[in-house]
């Protein structure tokens, strides 16, 4: 039996600044995690930028999340915030995501945090609405875990789900996720050859502000609408996916291709997760070869890499204290508790097949997520972070973004921290005490 003030299941960056927030409070503190690095998605699953850390012209983002994103900045891992050349939201946040690994380490660290690597939770014993234990599959064997507090940085809600805890998979009405997608890096592109295309025909770029192609120091992309669905009409393509999206890296002439999608699976399950990143490789290898015969500016492209692994917008979304709503959202809803900040639209990839359907709130509209939705009825000392908070299919893919589930991890970190110090419950942690943290912190709260 190892022994911690706190537990972390998931060090994705969600998970991964919950723990950075938390070793700074001085909580013995263990992140448990199923690869060999942290960074979740950002750096096992090929997705970025990350976007958007804005509402407008104002930053909302800060906090240790900023903190990342500067010492990637000071690394030459990243240009910053920068134009959000698609026009779909404020600005976009490109990364090098070896060096992200490095820096999240490096910062847990140095917050005296301890990690387990490739090991998976697998079980969890709750007694007197507490969780007493947990254990994960590890390289030396099955092992258990006790701590006064944990966090479920799962992504997919696997501790609350264990332990009991209501959830609500996919949409409320069929319980259907939104789709996955294999995300798939590619290099030596043409960016000016695709701005050409831009600036001649438009119309094939619906996904594109013209205007800020030039300011955006890398590009952010989504058209070539015409190719693709010729491309589907003589049954060269079969992605049910209405245009190529794709966004420039860290490093000029890099993209990341976010253009598959795998529909109508259930990512907790583990059949059909297996089945699904099969197809997502499938998807990509068609795409790309399709890519390098017909698309402007990638005949001489290489593909890098796919995945490694699918990416899963949704799936659990735990039933917490308050469930967040999209008319939370569109309202600005102001929560005496408001842990999170951020502005990105409600974008919800169709869970049947194409289609996309988007809610943009007004310009510079700012929403926040109340620390009830991080906590439950059912487990007094546990804590849920990142996209799996409670939340309803519509607010879910608005708050689902990578910035915003760094914003809910520093803030479960912090109250994960205090609760072990003064041995209370994560519901009797006193909100103004955390939301004080947050600030001095250097986090934006309303």
């Amino acid at each position: 039996m190892y022994k911690y003030d706190v537990v972390i299941i998931g060090g994705g960056v969600s998970g991964a600044i919950a723990g950075i927030a938390c070793a700074r409070t001085g909580a013995k503190t263990l992140i448990i995690e199923k690869m060999g690095f942290l960074g979740g998605m950002l750096t096992a699953g090929g997705v970025g930028p990350m976007m958007t850390f804005h509402a407008g012209n104002v930053q909302v983002i800060r906090g240790i999340a900023e903190e990342v994103v500067q010492r990637l900045v000071d690394l030459g891992g990243s240009p910053g915030h920068i134009i959000d050349s698609t026009g779909y939201t404020y600005t976009v946040t490109p990364f090098d995501p070896e060096l992200l690994k490095h820096v999240l380490e490096e910062m847990y660290h140095e917050a005296g945090g301890e990690i387990l690597y490739h090991s998976f939770f697998t079980d969890v014993e709750v007694e007197g609405g507490r969780i007493k234990s947990v254990s994960a599959a590890t390289k030396s064997g099955i092992m258990k875990f006790c701590a006064k507090v944990f966090i479920d940085a799962s992504g997919d809600g696997d501790v609350a789900a264990a332990g009991g805890v209501e959830f609500v998979l996919g949409r409320e009405k069929d319980n259907l996720c939104q789709p996955l997608t294999m995300n798939m890096r590619v290099y030596n592109v043409d960016i000016e050859q695709i701005k050409e295309c831009i600036r001649k025909d438009p119309d094939d770029f619906p996904n594109v502000d013209v205007n800020l192609i030039d300011k955006a120091p890398r590009l952010s992309a989504g058209g070539f609408d015409r190719l693709l669905r010729k491309a589907r009409e003589r049954g060269e393509i079969n992605i049910p996916r209405e245009f190529i999206l794709f966004f420039e890296t860290n490093n000029p002439g890099e993209l990341i291709i976010n253009t598959t999608r795998v529909v109508k699976v259930n990512p907790t399950d583990a059949w059909e997760l297996s089945k699904a990143e099969t197809e997502g490789r499938r998807q990509a290898l068609q795409l790309f070869n399709f890519m390098k015969r017909e698309v402007p500016g990638f005949r001489n492209s290489v593909l890098a890499y796919t995945g490694p692994n699918i990416g899963v917008r949704e799936s659990r979304k735990i039933k917490g204290k308050y469930t967040l709503t999209a008319e939370d959202l569109a309202n600005e809803v102001k929560f005496e508790d408001e842990i999170a900040c951020s502005g990105y639209p409600i974008d919800i990839h169709s869970p049947e097949g194409s289609g996309t359907n988007s809610r943009i709130f007004e310009w510079g509209s700012i929403y926040g997520v109340p620390y009830r939705c991080l906590i439950n009825e059912r487990i007094s000392n546990l804590i849920i972070v990142g996209r799996c908070i409670s939340a309803t299919h519509e607010a879910n893919a608005a708050i689902r973004t990578t910035p915003l589930a760094m914003a809910i991890g520093h803030a479960g970190g912090i109250a994960a921290g205090l609760a072990a110090q003064k041995g209370c419950s994560a519901a009797e942690v006193d909100y103004r005490e955390l939301r004080n943290e947050l600030l001095k912190g250097g986090a934006f709260l309303r």
